[in-house]
């Protein structure tokens, strides 16, 4: 039973991932990205292991879910193989719309920034790493990796991720609910599901931990069971599922979701600076190594076109700031160095590129936790008064190759959702710097 152990560029849980499948008396086989994807179909399964693929370049799992390896994953788990994602593996599985399934395997579901919070307070964000507990929210009979365990499992093992809070649609979770898809929950000790921090370490929707397609065949899961023996139960699982439906054929699983379910990625919005507002853009001395990788997963999928990569701050005011006192805030902003680290940043003076057939897409989380973390940082620790709001965002600049044919380019670039996943952010048009207002 050979369960093929799928690694990217920044991938690091590869060994204690082979130990599991091994302690579950199956034989792991380590897959490159840059292997042979035809092997893929020799494997009974498969596990995405965790790590920082491609340094989570544009946003965690995006970059490795556009190549051509998770074409073929998706092929297979056609089939009814079972395909485990684990931390930044279930962050490639949202990403590629491996989970849920939706229909052409829309993004429909983020994973993003953490927050944790204690009710409406934010008390912290990015990068946590603890030990937590993850609870079994359906019947063990409902997907392929809790056959072996009992209702209401509860298993304690360690959490490490800095965007592993799901976001999914009210309706679509209302739809997944009911369909048995949300398969482990964040719990307390009783097994209780409290919201707050730090039971929920991520401030996950409905404390989810990990959800799987409908067919319980794909299991994005955040927390690392691989690194524990109590997590082996996931493993077993697996080989127990294998023994019982394999060989896999094409006619076993259908990968499909109602779609009027969905929320969709609607046609970016223009965008307009607040009313009383500075914008500040930040560019790289040295190149940008994100606008590379998201240039080079665009030419591996036939999308020719060059990409910058800019940080957009946008400062708004109190409506009784003056000129010259926004003229002094800039100053104090400027020399607090919560904006940009001027040993390899500097702000950009001049327009993104003279280039006329580029477009550029201001990207925002939906939910800016830098923008208000930073705008905390400047009125409570730099005591600089006048600020209503620091928002944060990123301009994505695409410069298409054939300028006969842009549009068609930009179009292109805009479906792969490499620039912002639709629940996640918001997309905007950015006609280039705006003079402020």
């Amino acid at each position: 039973m050979r369960i093929g152990v799928i690694q990217f560029p920044g991938t690091n849980c590869e060994r204690e991932t082979a130990q599991a499948i091994r302690r579950a008396g199956m034989d792991p086989v380590h897959h490159r990205w840059n292997m042979d994807k035809e092997l893929l179909s020799d494997y009974d399964g498969f596990v995405i292991a965790g790590g920082f693929s491609y340094e989570d370049r544009s946003r965690s799992g995006i970059i490795a879910a556009q190549d051509p390896i998770m074409d073929q994953i998706k092929q297979e788990s056609r089939k009814g193989k079972p395909v485990l994602g684990i931390c930044n593996g279930a962050q490639i599985l949202v990403e590629s719309g491996l989970v849920p399934g939706a229909e052409e395997y829309a993004q429909s579901v983020a994973l993003t920034t953490n927050r944790r919070m204690d009710g409406d307070e934010v008390l912290g964000t990015g990068f946590y790493n603890a030990w937590i507990n993850i609870r079994l929210d359906e019947s063990p009979k409902d997907c392929a990796f809790t056959l072996d365990c009992v209702e209401g499992e509860m298993m304690k093992i360690p959490a490490a991720h800095a965007e592993g809070r799901f976001l999914i649609p009210d309706e679509l979770l209302s739809y997944m609910i009911e369909q048995k898809m949300t398969i482990f929950r964040y719990a307390d000790d009783q097994g209780d599901y409290q919201t707050d921090f730090p039971v929920n370490p991520n401030g996950s929707v409905y404390n989810i931990a990990g959800i799987c397609n409908r067919e319980g065949t794909v299991l994005a899961l955040m927390p690392h069971p691989e690194r524990v023996p109590e997590g082996d139960r996931i493993f077993s699982s697996m080989r127990m599922y294998i023994e019982r439906f394999g060989p896999f054929d094409s006619q076993r699983a259908t990968l499909s979701i109602d779609p009027e379910v969905l929320t969709g990625p609607c046609r970016p919005e223009r965008y307009i600076p607040e009313t009383i507002s500075d914008q500040v853009v930040i560019a790289l001395v040295i190149t940008d190594n994100e606008a590379v990788s998201v240039e080079n997963a665009l030419r591996q999928r036939g999308i020719a076109a060059a990409v910058k990569k800019h940080v957009h701050w946008e400062i708004s005011y109190e409506e009784s700031t003056s000129l010259a006192e926004r003229e002094e805030i800039l100053k104090r902003i400027d020399k607090s160095g919560e904006l940009y680290n001027s040993n390899k940043e500097f702000v950009l003076g001049s327009s993104l590129t003279e280039e006329p057939s580029a477009r550029s897409f201001l990207v925002r989380e939906k939910e800016d936790c830098i923008g208000d973390h930073t705008t905390h940082a400047l009125k409570s620790w730099f005591s600089i008064e006048g600020i209503a709001q620091i928002s944060h965002g990123v301009i994505w600049t695409i410069i298409p190759d054939d300028k006969e044919h842009a549009e068609q380019t930009i179009t292109q670039v805009e479906n792969t959702h490499l620039l912002a996943n639709p629940i996640a952010h918001r997309r905007m048009i950015y006609e280039d710097r705006s003079e402020r207002v």
